[in-house]
């Protein structure tokens, strides 16, 4: 149900409503990025010094299924709030199991740490979706301020990830403290998000109370029956695995569930082509989304490495030391949010002014050069690369500049993406294609651990290679999308 709030002064003139979500979803990306930028560095990090002492192959292998399966749990929790719990209870019981997987993770042992990653999953599954959604929910269809009310909650967004980034590779680094402190700085950040959810949550009226398409009893005894089932698999699965019963390698499995979401992705795509008794023109939108949905899944497999083989990169092979004082790790992450806060309102400003010279790039140009800008990044790490194969310390603007790009590309991409899924999805279809864009980010993410699994520090006369690799592969996905999308950008038509 949408909000009547029309207060002017309530958030910056916005529902008061929108203070609650902007702080609870500002306090959740502190605790889930300030965590996740150092999963890959834990994971690899030795016994001795308290980590996990896996090989670098293992961990990005793992950081790929944790990241993909933190989107693919978007769609569950999207629709047992929608059918069965409301968004409220979503968020707030969401945000109550990715505090707890952050203090799973706070507790030394290798049971707690997968036990508190599948927590996290969990909760950011039913937190995430509902959070975003409950946005929108605050406005009426035709209040004109719900663009710029989502521009302020990405804003919470990135501060968020930027405090994370700064408190938790802090902590993790600090001779006084080290990894566990940041997890449970991160457990922290989510239990203050929980309690302003919780002290303000009136504020957000009638909006996600109740599920927008309740079930009938028997529909609801037999969610909350298959619900059960399948957590007690996971449990189950879990348990045997970390009890050594049975071993699960996580490349191979990463290597199967890349190409399971691609399958799905087909699968739930063709439904709806060849199924969904589309005319004509909605067929040609639907294969410009498409080439949108690919370009997607590309993107995020170079972007992601941000957390694997570049987070490796700066720890290992960039000179961090600043005077007497060491630049932690993780903070190299917070460049990225950083930049775009810095550059949002430009792209913005620029879409519009194109707009108004009849000049708009169609959605497969803009996607295609992000991918393209993406790349470029990766050209900066294959120079800087070639600086550590011949022994030199890779001075910190390097990397900064590889981020910089991929913002740029980001911005390019990500945002239009999102339009694209909007404009170019047949109404009927138009929450099913949502769904179905958000497995991009699951197969992106997977790829994106598995590419990493190649970064070997102790060989840095590969590291060229393996930059260019990637920059190569994206140069020519980049390529191929934007001569496409140039060839049927008269196909980019809105179904409203």
């Amino acid at each position: 149900m949408n909000s009547t709030d029309s207060s002017n002064d309530a958030f910056f003139g916005h529902p008061k409503g929108l203070k609650t979500l902007f702080f609870t979803e500002m306090w959740e990306r502190m605790s889930y990025y300030g965590m996740r930028a150092l999963l890959v560095l834990f994971m690899t990090l030795s016994l001795q010094e308290g980590g996990l002492g896996i090989t670098v192959a293992m961990a990005t292998a793992i950081y790929g299924l944790y990241t993909g399966f933190v989107y693919l749990a978007g769609l569950p929790g999207g629709w047992i709030a929608d059918r069965l719990i409301g968004g409220q209870n979503a968020i707030w019981y969401g945000g109550i199991i990715i505090m707890f997987g952050h203090i799973s993770l706070a507790i030394p042992g290798d049971t707690t740490f997968f036990l508190g990653l599948i927590l996290v999953v969990l909760g950011t599954g039913l937190l995430k979706p509902n959070i975003t959604a409950a946005v929108g929910q605050l406005y009426k269809s035709n209040d004109p301020r719900m663009e710029s009310g989502y521009a302020l909650y990405y804003m919470g967004i990135n501060l968020g990830s930027i405090g994370g980034y700064i408190i938790c590779g802090w902590l993790y680094e600090a001779d006084s403290f080290g990894p566990h402190w940041a997890f449970g700085a991160a457990a922290i950040g989510m239990a203050i998000g929980l309690l302003q959810f919780k002290f303000t949550r009136t504020n957000l009226g009638e909006v996600g109370l109740k599920p927008i398409s309740p079930l009938t009893e028997k529909g609801r005894q037999t969610a909350w029956t298959v619900i059960s089932l399948l957590l007690l698999t996971i449990a189950v699965v879990t348990v045997l695995a970390l009890t050594g019963m049975i071993t699960l390698d996580p490349t191979p499995i990463a290597q199967a569930s890349a190409i399971i979401f691609t399958l799905l992705f087909i699968g739930f795509f063709g439904k709806v082509f060849f199924f969904g008794k589309l005319n004509a023109l909605e067929k040609k939108s639907m294969l410009a989304l498409l080439l949108v949905c690919v370009a997607s899944a590309c993107f995020w497999s170079g972007f992601e490495q941000a957390g694997s083989s570049l987070n490796l990169f700066a720890q290992q092979i960039v000179d961090r030391q600043l005077g007497s004082f060491e630049i932690p790790t993780a903070w190299f992450q917070f460049v990225n949010p950083f930049f775009i806060i810095i550059l949002s309102p430009f792209f913005a400003a620029l879409w519009i002014n194109l707009g108004k010279r009849m000049t708009t790039p169609g959605f497969g140009l803009k996607t295609g050069a992000g991918i393209l800008i993406m790349a470029s990044g990766f050209i900066v790490m294959y120079f800087a690369a070639q600086l550590a194969a011949a022994e030199l310390r890779v001075a910190p603007y390097w990397l900064v500049a590889t981020y910089f790009l991929h913002t740029v590309g980001e911005l390019c991409l990500s945002p239009i993406a999102l339009a694209a899924v909007s404009r170019l999805s047949p109404k009927r279809f138009a929450g099913q294609m949502m769904g179905v864009f958000v497995l991009t980010y699951s197969i992106g993410n997977i790829i994106a651990g598995l590419l990493a699994g190649g970064f070997d520090p102790e060989n840095v006369q590969e590291l060229p290679a393996l930059f260019m690799n990637v920059a190569q592969i994206s140069l020519v996905f980049g390529v191929v999308i934007l001569l496409i999308g140039y060839k049927t950008r008269k196909w980019e038509v809105s179904h409203d």
